[in-house]
């Protein structure tokens, strides 16, 4: 999985979406499964990623212990994570999703990009290595192009005589995620 050189260490999130292979819940056949994520916030990309039957801590240890170290690692209010031995400080925030809002985001994303996640969907995967092999290649287009529209939104100078008014700070970019998978 590609991760951007210019990653900023300082601070990661973890979170799980909730998924299943073979058939849908409520049949005999259906076997759940989660996608466990940890991003960094800047650049906004995925870090590492896992997928399961269950989320057990030697899980999440794995993919914290997949790149280099954070200084500040934060999860919502699963008690899994209390487990995992992250390499710098672990914020635990099961109140609200204040620390995690941007690996929830994420997750949305992969739901609203990769159509075998959507919640209510014809398209499921019935086996763990076409839904894992669909990630990776995902999560690689999904890094390539937060580094890239990163790099290509710098602030435009304007000549205004009113500075504190909203005005449009960034171009739009002219490119998007299928251009990079």
């Amino acid at each position: 999985m590609w991760i951007s050189p210019d990653t900023d260490y300082s601070n990661f999130e973890f979170d799980e979406l909730y998924h299943f292979i073979g058939t849908r819940k409520g049949y005999e056949n259906g076997i759940n499964r989660y996608v466990m994520t940890m991003i960094s916030r800047s650049p906004r990309q995925i870090a590492g990623f896992d997928v399961d039957k269950t989320k057990t801590a030697e899980q999440l240890q794995a993919i914290a212990d997949s790149t280099e170290p954070a200084q500040n690692y934060s999860t919502d209010g699963n008690p899994t994570y209390m487990d995992v031995i992250f390499g710098g400080r672990h914020i635990r925030n099961a109140t609200d999703k204040s620390d995690t809002h941007n690996v929830e985001s994420i997750n949305s994303d992969l739901r609203t990009y990769i159509p075998g996640l959507k919640r209510k969907s014809k398209c499921f995967y019935r086996i763990d290595e076409t839904l894992k092999a669909v990630l990776a290649v995902f999560i690689d287009a999904y890094n390539k192009f937060g580094e890239k529209k990163l790099k290509y939104r710098k602030p435009v100078i304007h000549k205004s005589p009113f500075p504190n008014k909203h005005l449009h700070q960034f171009r739009d970019v002219p490119f998007s995620i299928t251009d990079f998978l």
